[in-house]
């Protein structure tokens, strides 16, 4: 028999934070980060998404905050963040937001999972993007200043990340190959790290009370975007995904901006 003993609940929780850093920014980002580890390493290295989408959302806020040094118009400065977002993750996540969009449309899973994994762009796919953008830019230029801006985007950019695990947790891959597939599911350890790390970080950056209404907001998208995935999708793919984490981060503004000046 062997002596081997499983990690411990603590070994599980410091151990290989590292290496899942370099894994989820290699998967969320554009940046030109290496891991060590394949695809099939992505569902324990999600517990790092917040964090890579809280270093994701400072460097865009920061461009805020030098557009508005600059003595741009604050709808100007809120795109100016909302570009070096999508630059720096090569506008993954509104790719799997129009895709998504688009595939809503199809007339049964089979052809919704076909139009997704279509490269081309349709009207709802059109539609969803300028929404989507227009929504963040309005909202960030309406904030009181590029301070509160700024720690408005980097607490809902890391929150709307930290849904993405336990999406990935408790609904099946929509299909027998792609992300999905290769990438696995998270156990529960893993989507209860990233849910605490969201929650602090939005807690930190915008006081407790106003962190736990944006984690309820992130937790609303992922029900409204996990119902729909399962019921027309029959779960979730890299599409769903990148749609999760943008309609999170909309909701996430859309309560900061209701209660913050």
């Amino acid at each position: 028999m062997s002596d081997t003993q499983p990690p411990s609940l603590v070994s599980r929780l410091l151990a290989g934070w590292p290496g899942d850093v370099l894994a989820a920014g290699a998967f969320l980002t554009r940046l030109p980060l290496r891991a060590a580890s394949g695809m099939e390493a992505l569902a324990a290295a999600s517990r790092a998404f917040p964090l890579i989408g809280l270093g994701l959302g400072a460097v865009a806020g920061g461009a805020m905050w030098l557009a508005a040094w600059a003595n741009l118009h604050p709808l100007a400065c809120a795109f100016m963040g909302v570009i070096a977002m999508a630059w720096m993750t090569g506008a993954l996540h509104e790719d799997g937001l129009a895709d998504f969009a688009d595939g809503m449309g199809g007339r049964d899973k089979q052809r919704r999972l076909e139009i997704m994994r279509d490269s081309r762009i349709g009207s709802f796919g059109v539609l969803a993007l300028i929404f989507a953008v227009g929504i963040k830019a309005a909202i960030l230029a309406g904030l009181q200043g590029p301070g509160i801006a700024w720690a408005a985007f980097a607490a809902a950019a890391a929150m709307s990340r930290a849904v993405m695990a336990p999406c990935m947790t408790l609904l099946r891959p929509a299909r027998a190959d792609g992300l999905g597939k290769s990438a696995g599911r998270p156990d529960a350890l893993v989507s209860a790290q990233s849910l605490a790390i969201g929650a602090v970080a939005a807690g930190i950056l915008l006081g407790w009370q106003l962190g736990l209404a944006a984690l309820a907001a992130a937790l609303a998208a992922f029900l409204a975007v996990g119902w729909l995935a399962r019921s027309r999708l029959g779960g979730y793919t890299g599409d769903v995904l990148g749609a999760l984490q943008q309609v999170a981060e909309i909701f996430i503004l859309l309560v900061v901006g209701a209660f913050l000046p």
